[in-house]
């Protein structure tokens, strides 16, 4: 069970990575394409690592990918940028992780839709 700290970390980190991503990182390169979103950020009680969930919804798989991977190669400017706003003595190293839960939620939607549909 993580502390209230962890807890209170993660949610900062959370959003200022998501910062970051959209204020910075998307007019740095042009590799950021659709709508990304930070969905979660797990702090280790160490505070060396984090592990950053990102869902992207762009208009195909392949965009989509390319910007999840434009945001992996960028993670030291991200970690730079994090230094700079957080007021912490040391910035975790930052691991990102694909996160499909939107993508998912979508395609049960589109199936109960698709079934309401048959039904009428």
């Amino acid at each position: 069970m993580k502390s209230l700290r962890g807890e209170r970390l993660s949610a900062e980190y959370q959003k200022a990575v998501y910062e970051v991503i959209s204020k910075k990182l998307k007019y740095k390169t042009d590799g950021i394409k659709g709508l990304v979103s930070v969905t979660k950020a797990d702090v280790s009680p160490d505070l060396k690592n984090a592990k950053i969930y990102i869902s992207v919804l762009a208009k195909d798989k392949a965009e989509a990918s390319a910007t999840f991977d434009t945001i992996k190669e960028h993670a030291g400017f991200i970690r730079y940028e994090l230094a700079h706003m957080m007021q912490m003595r040391t910035v975790p190293e930052l691991h990102f992780l694909w996160d499909d839960t939107m993508e998912y939620g979508d395609k049960i939607d589109r199936l109960i839709k698709e079934i309401h549909k048959d039904e009428q």
